[in-house]
């Protein structure tokens, strides 16, 4: 079973690529970020004409995340126990944003998540990003404890280099979110409540990015970040074969500027 997560930035804008590389992959369930659309505008019938089927949540063009499943999709959820709001405008009433969405394929309990970026330090989205993942730390942990056999997925784009490893160079990112302490803490939370990185045994040592700005030549130039990740329950790190970041996917034309994050699980 091949499961993957990749933030596409606009599924209207690229899925024709999406698709393209679930068909060469041979992916199962795809978790999907910054779809960037409502659920009306999401481009199904690609999907459907390859035999997945889609959950999607997007409420406008901003965040947006989906899960493509040819293995079934059931028990779809939309956000997590006490998920933030937030305030898209100073008048305007806050929102449970378009950033989780869980579903069970083939046994598998997949969550598709876009956690808030956190903009600076004193902006109040820095605090919505740090209760946003204090809330699903929680609610994780309560998956976990109804079901210590439970295999689960949580994956996606979290926003955080969890380690200096993971950013190219560390000066840049001094005084900036995605390195701070406090957000590599909450990351830390997750090991700590029973899930582990799947991905990082088999993609090991610095320079290893999920994530390349479109500014600068950032991807040829190699300055990138690893943000995206796939942690996983005892059940389903047990059942991890392989796994990897799929690099050529950031290269062409018009590409998102993540590339996708790729495991393979034996059968239970």
């Amino acid at each position: 079973m091949r499961v993957a997560t990749w933030n596409v930035n606009s599924i209207r804008t690229r899925v024709g690529r999406v698709t393209d590389w679930l068909a060469r992959a041979d992916v199962d369930v795809l978790a999907m970020q910054e779809t960037k659309c409502t659920d009306a505008q999401f481009p199904m019938l690609p999907f459907v004409e390859l035999g997945y089927e889609v959950a999607h949540v997007g409420l406008n063009q901003w965040n947006g995340v989906a899960i493509a499943s040819r293995v079934g999709l059931q028990d779809v959820q939309i956000g997590f126990a006490d998920q933030p709001r937030w305030a898209p405008r100073a008048d305007a009433d806050p929102v449970v944003e378009a950033r989780a969405l869980g579903a069970t394929c083939a046994g598998l309990r997949v969550w598709s998540l876009y956690v808030p970026n956190g903009r600076t330090l004193d902006d109040p989205h820095y605090r919505y990003k740090l209760d946003w993942l204090a809330a699903l730390r929680d609610a994780a942990s309560g998956w976990l404890s109804a079901d210590r056999d439970a295999p689960l997925a949580l994956a996606g784009d979290w926003n955080i280099a969890p380690t200096d490893d993971d950013v190219w160079d560390t000066a840049v990112f001094d005084g900036a979110t995605h390195v701070s302490e406090p957000e590599r803490a909450a990351f830390a939370e997750f090991t700590d409540a029973g899930f582990t990185d799947v991905v990082r045994p088999f993609t090991p040592g610095p320079g290893v990015y999920t994530y390349w700005d479109y500014t600068q030549l950032r991807f040829p130039k190699r300055q990138g970040m690893r943000i995206d990740f796939i942690l996983g329950s005892p059940a389903l790190a047990d059942r991890v074969t392989h796994a990897e970041i799929v690099r050529e996917e950031r290269k062409g034309k018009s590409p998102s500027d993540h590339a996708p994050v790729l495991v393979e699980l034996h059968r239970p």
